[in-house]
């Protein structure tokens, strides 16, 4: 529970070095940059940190009076900016000091004033604390230009802003404090349209069009939960063709999704104990080994990044935790899996035909995952949500993939790979063209290339959120 309450001005005027710890000060420097007449600022505090207990990560949202920039036609507006992801104590209550200092950001949030407000409205606080019970959870960070399926209105009115990318602050700059670096990351608000161009095609130029547009952002993307139209209704022609164009040119920078998803191994019987396969309506998933989670999560965040040539990591015999500051989760497995199963003892099947299953949104991606990914000579992963299924699609391009053009399908335990080729890419396109649409079909949907051996069903999401399932 959180409440809201004046910050300290006391301390921020008597010195901060005797009284606030060092993460703590940098941050809150940065912010008197900006705002050296509200050294007292509103806050929202947990009302018991998390570090004793307490269900909220951030300590503290600091709530500021922005006048904006008249001359750029930039309007007044609220900034929010969050104080926990960072480690501002390094003192080991929050962050384990032998695996990282932090997560080394903060979250802001630009909210454009209404008339006659006198005070910021505190739901951005709850929304930033969601968003950072994720990442303690998960341990997985943001960076610029990630996209956050919100599927509901970020204040729970009946807006349009029900999703949110996320950019650089444009007046917060980076500070190093004793514990790392820690850069500021700004949720901007969007409509479902802007978030399935940006899925489609890039956040960053998603963001890039809503710097251009001022009632959608501007360029300080300010959110306005008023927006009723989306950049695409503003301007449709001109905003489509530069995603339709950015996809063609770029292809697609999402990776991997989570998402409700299972598969079958059709050739083989379903109570054959030796199916390593990984989900079976009735049967207990086997989990992803460390060094599995440990690729996928690789493929994941490298997936991000524009190559000449789109590489999985390999699956080695010992963790390089010198390549990256180490998670302090073993994997992304569930806690309520059962023991891991060695690694070594999980031997790889080439699978002579497969059955795909996904919900109505995650089937919808299929689209995105062929012609903006495949195509591209990348790789597309879908990681479940109920447990630790994974399917990852690949193109002949990509190098480090388990499945190859003699066996384009094979299995690690639950995990899938499927390989496809640019032919067998353009049939499929063709053949799915009705997902691309994204309306409201009846389901189930079916669709089956049988000299492939390749079945995909688009499936009601109650079956995936059946027990069995």
């Amino acid at each position: 529970m959180d409440e809201m309450r004046p910050s300290s001005g006391a301390a921020a005027h008597l010195g901060l070095a005797s009284i606030f710890p060092p993460g703590l000060q940098a941050i809150y420097g940065e912010s008197r940059r900006l705002y050296p007449d509200q050294a007292n600022p509103l806050q929202v505090t947990a009302i018991v940190k998390y570090w004793l207990g307490g269900p909220d990560p951030l300590d503290y949202i600091s709530m500021y009076r922005n006048v904006g920039c008249p001359g750029q036609d930039i309007p007044e507006h609220w900034h929010y900016v969050s104080l926990g992801l960072s480690d501002l104590y390094g003192d080991n209550r929050v962050h384990d000091l032998l695996v990282t200092h932090g997560f080394g950001f903060e979250l802001t949030f630009r909210l454009k004033r209404e008339a006659g407000e006198t005070a910021p409205p505190t739901w951005p606080a709850e929304l930033m604390q969601g968003l950072a019970r994720y990442v303690f959870q998960s341990e997985n960070t943001f960076c610029s230009g990630d996209h956050i399926s919100w599927h509901s209105p970020l204040d729970n009115s009946e807006s349009r802003i029900q999703h949110m990318l996320l950019t650089e602050d444009p007046q917060m700059l980076p500070v190093q404090t004793p514990f790392g670096h820690v850069s500021f990351l700004q949720i901007v608000g969007v409509c479902t349209e802007e978030l399935q161009a940006a899925q489609q095609w890039n956040g960053q130029g998603i963001l890039d069009l809503l710097r251009g547009v001022h009632i959608a952002g501007g360029p300080w993307l300010i959110t306005d939960m008023r927006r009723g139209e989306t950049i695409f209704d503003i301007d449709p022609h001109m905003q489509q063709e530069r995603v339709d164009k950015g996809i063609e040119t770029d292809g697609s920078n999402l990776s991997g999704v989570s998402a409700k998803c299972a598969w079958d191994d059709l050739s083989r019987p379903p109570e054959d104990e030796d199916d390593s396969r990984s989900i079976c309506i009735g049967s207990q998933p086997r989990r992803l080994s460390d060094k599995d989670t440990e690729q996928i999560r690789e493929a994941l965040r490298k997936g991000l990044e524009i190559k000449s040539k789109s590489v999985l990591p390999p699956i080695s015999s010992q963790r390089h935790s010198h390549d990256r500051p180490q998670s302090r989760k073993n994997s992304l497995e569930s806690e309520s899996s059962a023991a891991i199963v060695p690694h070594e003892l999980v031997r790889t099947r080439q699978l002579e035909s497969v059955h795909l299953k996904f919900n109505q949104e995650s089937g919808t991606l299929l689209p995105l995952c062929l012609r903006g990914r495949l195509l591209h000579g990348r790789h597309f992963t879908y990681k479940s949500i109920n447990g630790d299924t994974a399917i990852t699609f690949v193109s002949t391009g990509v190098e480090g993939a388990f499945a190859t053009e003699e066996h384009p399908y094979a299995a690690h335990g639950p995990w899938l790979q499927i390989l496809l080729t640019e032919e067998f890419v353009e049939q499929m396109l063709a053949d799915i063209q009705d997902l691309s649409t994204r309306e409201v079909s009846k389901l189930p949907k079916e669709y089956s290339w049988p000299d492939k051996k390749l079945k995909i069903s688009v499936l009601p999401d109650t079956v995936f959120d059946s027990p069995l399932q």
